[in-house]
């Protein structure tokens, strides 16, 4: 068995955790960390607890913590090279416990192991990853501009996913707060996931396998939570997948433990 909770998802940070008896890890670190610590009690658990943090690439909403976390706890960073020689030069110049890994290598932290594999988004060297042990996984895909066949391959039989929705296309591009630039980047093809790109990825997935899925990443202007639920509902419905527990996961809450057998 794995437990898996969402701290929060959005532009504005993303992290997870992910536990069994003997391991506890952290998959990003996108809030501050006193946020971070507050969000783990929660859920009854300290920072202190944790063996390492997986790091999916090098933007603010996926690093806010790293400072405090890695510098002050000494708790070990896994990321690749490229990402690792980003970060370390903006905000852990000082960092000694890296754990460097090659893009779309597998490693272990304690009895999880970890699946790397390579998306598409306008980072150094994005990566996304599946976590699991004793046969049970839990998928984290999000900032990535299209789903890729590899992607899919590796995500295809978790038991959970935190699958990005970022955006409804109508609404972004009617958003008046971005320039043309910014639309153009988040719909580009190393850009952000919307809504039906999103629902398009369930049908290539094993969902008699999936009990739980997440919608990660929803832009707080230009998505809605029932929009992203009713695209990725339907998507489910035509595969028979109402055994599927699906949610948002939102910025500033706190989803529930989650038990994956």
């Amino acid at each position: 068995m794995i437990r898996m909770a969402v701290l929060g998802s959005g532009s504005s940070g993303n992290c997870a955790v992910v536990e069994t008896e003997h391991a506890r890890i952290l998959v990003d670190a996108g809030f501050s960390g006193k946020q971070i610590r507050e969000r783990l009690s929660l859920l009854g658990r300290g920072i202190e607890d944790l063996d390492g943090i997986l790091l999916t690439h090098e933007h603010q909403d996926h690093c806010a913590g790293l400072a405090i976390l890695c510098e002050k706890y000494k708790i070990p960073l896994y990321c690749n090279k490229l990402t690792a020689g980003f970060v370390k030069s903006k905000w852990l110049p000082k960092f000694s416990e890296w754990r460097c890994f090659e893009t779309g290598s597998s490693f272990v932290v304690k009895d999880l192991t970890v699946q790397t594999f390579s998306v598409p988004h306008d980072a150094y060297d994005p990566v996304g990853f599946v976590v699991g042990a004793g046969g049970v996984q839990a998928g984290f895909l999000t900032d990535l501009g299209h789903v890729t066949r590899l992607a899919l391959d590796r995500v295809r039989l978790c038991r959970a996913l935190v699958l990005e929705a970022n955006h409804d296309p109508h609404l972004l591009q009617n958003d008046t707060k971005r320039p043309w630039a910014i639309k153009q980047r988040i719909l580009s093809r190393h850009g952000h996931l919307s809504n039906e790109a999103a629902s398009k990825a369930i049908e290539f997935l094993e969902t008699s396998e999936m009990s739980h899925l997440f919608l990660g990443h929803l832009s707080p202007d230009c998505n809605t939570p029932d929009l992203a639920l009713e695209s990725v509902r339907q998507a489910l419905g035509q595969k028979n997948a109402t055994h599927v527990h699906l949610e948002v996961a939102k910025q500033d809450k706190v989803s529930g433990w989650i038990e994956l057998f």
